[in-house]
């Protein structure tokens, strides 16, 4: 008599098959026209390559890429948490410059009463006295001396100021 033979039911597939999805994404292509777009952009890559060539070769187009590389390499080296910092900083002082120009429209008459009395000597001695307006402008005052130590250096080629190695011309 024979042996019995044990025999296990694969069990069945519940995903798709990368061949599967290929397919799939090759359709879906299709039905959508970018496959033949991407086969007259292939068959025409010479002419697209020379159209782009010459319009990288202008120097307005250079300078505009250097422009945004070193733009994109110095918010690289500024930490997320100081540029946040930084620009809710900004928002505040921008709605509050704003919250001030409503305010000046719905006070018209009084705020114009109030701009044609000049604040005298007093009233600039009062303000050199305000803590809150020192607070606040102090940042500003040493953001602008670190702007102007920097106008004072001498230039150096980007490529020379991010990695140190010389530039030749």
């Amino acid at each position: 008599m024979a042996e019995r033979q044990e025999y296990q039911v694969p069990p069945a597939r519940t995903h798709t098959t990368a061949q599967e999805m290929l397919h799939t994404l090759t359709e879906s292509l299709h039905e959508h026209g970018f496959l033949r777009l991407m086969n007259d952009v292939v068959r025409a890559n010479t002419d697209i390559a020379s159209i782009l060539v010459a319009g990288l070769n202008q120097p307005g187009t250079q300078n505009a890429t250097q422009n945004l590389s070193l733009l994109f390499i110095t918010l690289s080296k500024i930490p997320p948490e100081h540029f946040n910092h930084l620009l809710l900083a900004l928002k505040s002082g921008v709605m509050a410059v704003r919250q001030n120009e409503r305010m000046s429209h719905s006070n018209e008459e009084q705020k114009q009463k109030q701009e044609e009395a000049a604040p005298g000597v007093l009233g600039v001695m009062k303000l050199l006295n305000d803590e809150a307006l020192w607070r606040g402008l102090m940042p500003i005052i040493n953001g602008l001396k670190a702007f102007g130590e920097k106008l004072q250096k001498e230039e150096q080629k980007p490529v020379t100021r991010n990695t140190g190695k010389e530039t030749h011309e």
